[in-house]
């Protein structure tokens, strides 16, 4: 991956809608050479799907938590479990004193607390902790630049 792949994956960032056009005249590429790019960079997984970015409160979703998840077995493959709570946003197996940290949003504490018994219900699940985040300062994609370099 060059700097022009970086700087293309950049733009994408910003706003994955704008044209080829716009894209190639960013980098100093024709539209159709700046098509080619990013049809490669998505052959290649750099790209792994094109979506929107929406506002969680917008759509009911104001309270943010992030749990550890304790348990008393291996929990790697339990990825099914979480996946099919539809509040669970990430989930990560981890190292340290929890075996899981989970990425959770609700619209209310109410429906944070049902979340939670039902991550407790998990098979291996022995205990969770939530955090939950009262104000956040930024929210970052992953960076093209990150291994350049």
């Amino acid at each position: 991956m060059d700097h022009i792949d970086r700087t293309l994956l950049t733009h994408l960032q910003q706003d994955a809608a704008q044209s080829y056009a716009a894209l190639g005249q960013a980098v100093g590429l024709s539209a159709g050479a700046a098509h080619e790019r990013v049809r490669k960079l998505r052959e290649r997984g750099a790209i792994r799907r094109t979506t929107v970015e929406v506002d969680p409160a917008a759509v009911g979703g104001a309270v943010l938590a992030y749990v550890m998840v304790d348990s008393v077995s291996w929990m790697g493959d339990s990825a099914e479990a979480f996946a099919a709570l539809p509040e669970v946003l990430e989930a990560h197996v981890i190292a340290g004193s929890a075996s899981v940290l989970v990425k959770v949003r609700t619209a209310t504490t109410e429906q944070l607390q049902d979340v939670l018994r039902r991550i407790y219900a998990i098979d291996g699940v022995s205990g969770t902790q939530a955090t939950v985040v009262l104000e956040t300062f930024f929210e970052r994609p992953v960076s093209p630049e990150l291994g350049a370099g």
